[in-house]
């Protein structure tokens, strides 16, 4: 408990007091906001929002980083090899985000990576996590990840290594690269209003950081080796480790989220938003709760789906909309509906989502007692 409250208090503490001082170099370095033209987006309130600093993602990146060793050391918790394969994830992410954001930021453009060269960047960190995720086993010889599709825990029929090792490791880095891809771009578009990802990143992450220290109260542990059909447990390697990176990330976004609301002072850019994604795959595939995390994080999705019924729509009808503009919230502002407005209902929406998740997580360890 010691490592929660500690790394939650500095990561808190590093972004809500040293925000500014960021602010001031990112100025500094010419860091401001690159806006479509408002023939582009057709909504010319966002013209006003060029020039605010940006890439804050940069902030509660390292924010957490800083909260989560701290937390780790001063607890007697020292990073295991599930911490340490999250704060890649969350960093190898945030990499290909920054990348995007200086491209933008240096062309006076809002064109930076590709969507292709994006989703090569992302897979390019996603692999070695899911290689490495399955290796380093400790003393019950378990691993960080596991080579089975999780739902609440792993589903035994559903094991990518019947099909073979070669095939296993096919599938198996196809369906944790998707789960990367997926949630980093999911992220990515949500991230179009102040304080938006923001806040439905703290519901989300929150939530997921409840099932860790669930499964860490409740983990599975046997003479040297694990029995996963067990019931009422959970076969997680380092549940209590993932819950001090969440909780570091959590806070971090909370104090971050003191200078994001609207009317935003900075954003957190391709960097911050990517990074959020990275979070939410790794999170949910170490601590094998993949598919649940859909509907814990179903918020990210809404606007993510709004895009693909638009493209759909779109090619389908021969250039009619089904959304003003698409994703859904900047549809909800071309209808007249305030910032504000759309950002809290959002954040509503995703608390609602998140205790759904966590109370099916509940019900079913419940129905397994």
């Amino acid at each position: 408990m010691r490592s929660l409250l500690t790394a939650a208090a500095v990561s808190l503490a590093f972004t809500l007091f040293l925000t500014p001082v960021f602010l001031r170099l990112f100025r500094a370095w010419g860091w401001g906001q690159v806006i479509r033209t408002p023939e582009d987006i057709r909504n010319p309130s966002h013209a006003a929002k060029r020039g605010t600093a940006t890439m804050g993602g940069t902030i509660f990146i390292v924010g957490a980083i800083v909260g989560y060793l701290v937390g780790a050391f001063v607890g007697n918790n020292p990073p295991t090899a599930s911490g340490l394969l999250a704060v890649w994830m969350m960093v190898g992410f945030g990499v290909v985000g920054f990348i995007d954001d200086l491209m933008k930021v240096r062309s006076k453009r809002s064109l930076g990576l590709s969507g292709w060269r994006k989703i090569v960047g992302q897979i390019v960190v996603t692999v070695p996590f899911g290689i490495i995720a399955l290796n380093f086993p400790d003393a019950y010889r378990q691993t960080p990840a596991s080579g089975y599709v999780s739902v609440f825990r792993d589903v035994p029929v559903l094991y990518f290594f019947a099909l073979g090792p070669i095939i296993g490791w096919i599938v198996y880095l196809l369906w944790v690269s998707f789960i990367g891809v997926a949630w980093s771009n999911s992220t990515n578009v949500t991230d179009g209003l102040d304080g938006l990802a923001t806040g439905i990143g703290i519901f989300t992450i929150a939530a997921l950081s409840l099932t860790t220290f669930w499964q860490f109260n409740q983990a599975c542990t046997g003479q040297g080796l694990v029995d996963m059909y067990q019931p009422a447990c959970y076969a997680t390697r380092d549940p209590l480790d993932l819950t001090i990176f969440a909780a570091s990330f959590v806070s971090a976004l909370v104090g971050f989220l003191w200078w994001n609301a609207p009317k935003a002072k900075v954003f957190m850019g391709d960097v911050g938003s990517m990074a959020i994604g990275g979070v939410v795959a790794a999170i949910s595939i170490l601590s094998h709760t993949e598919v649940l995390a859909a509907l814990i994080a179903g918020a990210f999705i809404i606007g993510t789906g709004s895009v693909i019924l638009q493209r759909v729509y779109f090619k389908l009808t021969r250039g009619k909309r089904l959304f003003l503009m698409s994703p859904v919230h900047h549809h909800l502002e071309m209808r007249g509906w305030p910032e504000i407005t759309i950002v809290v209902r959002m954040w509503i929406i995703a608390g609602m989502l998140a205790v759904s998740g966590v109370g099916l997580f509940y019900v079913e360890w419940l129905s397994r007692t």
